[in-house]
């Protein structure tokens, strides 16, 4: 890590919020069953769709259509998310309001969909709290395509290693790093809380 940078970049699945959607089906199909699952319906590549912008329901139950087998579980996908994305990960959320406290700020840059953050934002308020938020599915790009880390900057007013970025797939923050960008691949909060710290970043 070089300089304390002058704005951080959260990731929010799998960083501020656990996003398990095989969790959810672990509790309702057997693990070879489940395997199976994956393997012959892809949503995660369907889930890809709706964070570049498709719609949530539609896609999701036009997906279904197609795996007559599956239906029902892949119609979870939307009639279940939020058991997906789900719970809050409560020390990351901490540091993340101790920051913008000490007015430091602080954006988000996620992948997902238009209408699936809207329904976490009912759940989840902090998610209201960031002074900017890059949405893919608003956006109609997604991580880890260059297009959308140009188009933060572009947007923000900052680049290069003035931005910490924190993600939890490292190809993303490869990406990231591409730009110049300061980087921290998220497993744990004690592990953020490490990295902020010695970049003389305020923490909790």
């Amino acid at each position: 890590m070089s300089n304390t940078p002058s704005a951080v970049i959260f990731d929010i699945g799998n960083v501020l919020i656990q996003w398990r959607p095989e969790r959810l089906y672990a509790q309702i199909m057997p693990a070879e069953e489940m395997d199976r699952f994956f393997a012959a319906v892809d949503p995660h590549e369907m889930n890809d769709q709706i964070d570049r912008g498709a719609p949530f329901r539609e896609t999701i139950y036009a997906h279904a259509e197609k795996f007559p087998e599956w239906a029902n579980m892949i119609r979870l996908w939307h009639d279940r998310w939020i058991e997906m994305a789900s719970p809050v990960i409560d020390d990351s959320v901490e540091m993340l309001r101790t920051l913008r406290a000490n007015g430091v700020p602080c954006y988000a840059l996620s992948n997902f969909g238009v209408e699936s953050f809207a329904y976490a934002e009912t759940c989840y308020p902090f998610l209201t709290e960031f002074d900017r938020r890059y949405i893919s599915g608003h956006m109609r790009t997604a991580k880890p395509d260059a297009e959308i880390y140009q188009m933060v900057e572009a947007d923000c007013g900052f680049s290069g290693p003035q931005l910490l970025f924190i993600d939890d797939k490292p190809e993303n923050t490869a990406a990231a790093a591409q730009h110049g960008w300061q980087t921290h691949i998220f497993t744990q909060p004690a592990g953020l809380r490490t990295v902020l710290t010695d970049l003389d970043l305020p923490v909790p």
